[in-house]
């Protein structure tokens, strides 16, 4: 039997009888004797962090304050990743004399002069878009809309390039703090090149050279002036409208759901599938709340072949479910669910939102498709089969009314933190009522255990040893029995530690 068949759910157990019986007190006490426990393993620095992150908690960290955002854009081989690694003082970004090396935007927690904040590597490389240009412009977008300032690198020894403009306006339109970086000024020398570069009309440039580290310290006194101390576009605010992001493929209804719930015309709708390019926000009072809905273009089946502006709306779209709190996925129930709607589903995981699950048209459903779908749901959607479910008509407003509900209680979910002692508590019956099996002669233990973190909820496990994946999904699917998290993702983390060597 794989490791992916364990059955670590052999036979009933009355695991929640017994968590009910723990005494709060008492677990918070055995709690902080198995955290005093780990000073005799090797932690990092990393680790303390997560461990006093938890101790402090959402509230006293004061949730919806972030880290200022800056992100570094600009065409490809410019040496946006050299600078990355410069900022950081490691070699964390990978770097290559080849265009495209990177292709995502990646995150990085970064610290100037006492001053922490978050470091956005971008990458722009799209062979099979609709031109280099388009994609670099776009990815340039979506970093800009979601940072608090950039820095615009361009290599000083090659000049403004076409492409290199088409940036500028798209960081104009952007309406953020921008510094152009001439890079590769390796010595004084070059620094006549660095003129040409104030006809791109975004201020001074500052000339440095990643590699060799030159300028960038003055470089980043200066950024330390324009950042923020909380982001603005990081996390959403606290007591305001929560953001709803609706999601699938072209033509579902996503626009008609949107002006049935705002009980007008807000967005164009019409039979042809992409009328919708760039998300749409739109302040809506349902349930007796205010929503801020956010109706997105629809995801094609395979976005890194679209063409111009479809590319454009997709990478938009991602942008879009980054800023959301929680995600509603359209489904029309009048057809087959497609792979693409699945990847729909799992793009929203991979963003950490909270999920609901929306099958429109359903009052087009006659019994033989209803029989059709309901072994559908099960084949292709068994692993979000704890998103809430709602049967709506975005046509006729058929049980739109349970979409509020759907909402609250994976938004609820997804905000949801589980006491340090209750979850060690949690940890130790189910470890008594199913062991790790035994690898190598070795049997892998659980140390400690903490919520690191919500939105969504994260936990960290210490281990001695390495949790085969079918153990860790037993621990999620225990956590989802016991604890709820309906409509919300959870994340189980390790980090294998070992004794401390005796000296």
């Amino acid at each position: 039997m794989t490791d992916d068949h364990l059955d670590f759910d052999a036979g009933p157990d009355d695991l929640g009888d017994r968590l009910a019986t723990v005494d709060d007190a008492a677990a918070e006490r055995r709690a902080a004797a198995l955290r005093a426990g780990l000073a005799e393993y090797a932690l990092d620095e990393e680790d303390q962090a997560v461990l006093e992150g938890a101790e402090i908690g959402d509230e006293q960290q004061g949730a919806g304050a972030a880290l200022p955002v800056l992100a570094i854009v600009g065409r490809p081989n410019v040496g946006k990743s050299a600078l990355v690694n410069r900022i950081l003082g490691r070699r964390a970004a990978v770097v290559e004399d080849v265009p495209g090396v990177t292709r995502d935007r990646v995150t990085y927690r970064a610290e100037w002069e006492g001053r922490e904040f978050t470091l956005v590597d971008t990458g722009g490389w799209e062979p099979d878009a609709a031109g280099l240009d388009a994609a670099v412009a776009a990815q340039a977008e979506i970093a800009v809309d979601l940072a608090d300032a950039v820095l615009f690198v361009v290599d000083a020894t090659v000049g403004a390039t076409a492409t290199d403009e088409r940036v500028v306006r798209m960081l104009r339109a952007g309406n953020k703090p921008v510094r152009v970086v001439a890079n590769k000024v390796d010595d004084a020398r070059l620094e006549p090149l660095v003129a040409e570069l104030w006809n791109l009309g975004l201020g001074e440039p500052w000339p440095v050279s990643a590699l060799h580290g030159r300028g960038v310290a003055d470089l980043l006194d200066d950024v330390m002036r324009i950042l923020p101390k909380e982001s603005a576009v990081a996390r959403p605010e606290l007591g305001g409208p929560r953001r709803v992001a609706l999601l699938g493929r072209p033509n579902v209804g996503k626009s008609s759901l949107l002006n049935r719930a705002a009980g007008e015309e807000r967005v164009v709708v019409a039979e042809l599938a992409g009328t919708t390019r760039d998300p749409v926000d739109s302040q809506i009072e349902l349930g007796g709340r205010v929503w801020r809905f956010v109706d997105t273009a629809g995801i094609r089946r395979r976005t890194h072949l679209s063409q111009g502006a479809d590319f454009y709306a997709s990478l938009r779209t991602q942008a879009a479910l980054e800023r959301a709190e929680v995600a509603v996925v359209l489904l029309d129930v009048s057809q087959p669910i497609s792979e693409q709607d699945v990847r729909i589903v799992d793009l929203v995981l991979e963003s950490g939102r909270a999920l609901v699950l929306a099958y429109n048209k359903w009052d087009l459903l006659d019994d033989d498709r209803r029989r059709y779908l309901e072994r559908e749901i099960e084949q292709d959607l068994g692993h979000v089969s704890w998103a809430p479910r709602v049967n709506i008509s975005a046509r006729t407003g058929r049980h739109l009314e349970k979409l509020v509900p759907a909402l609250e209680t994976a938004l609820g979910s997804w905000d949801t933190r589980i006491p340090t002692g209750r979850f060690n508590a949690f940890l130790a019956e189910l470890v008594a009522a199913h062991p790790h099996p035994v690898r190598g002669g070795k049997q892998p233990r659980i140390l400690f255990g903490t919520q690191a973190s919500t939105r969504p909820p994260t936990f960290v496990l210490f281990t001695t040893g390495f949790l085969d994946p079918g153990y860790r999904r037993y621990i999620q699917r225990r956590l989802r029995e016991l604890f709820g998290f309906e409509g919300s993702p959870i994340v189980v983390n390790m980090r294998v530690r070992e004794r401390r060597s005796r000296t």
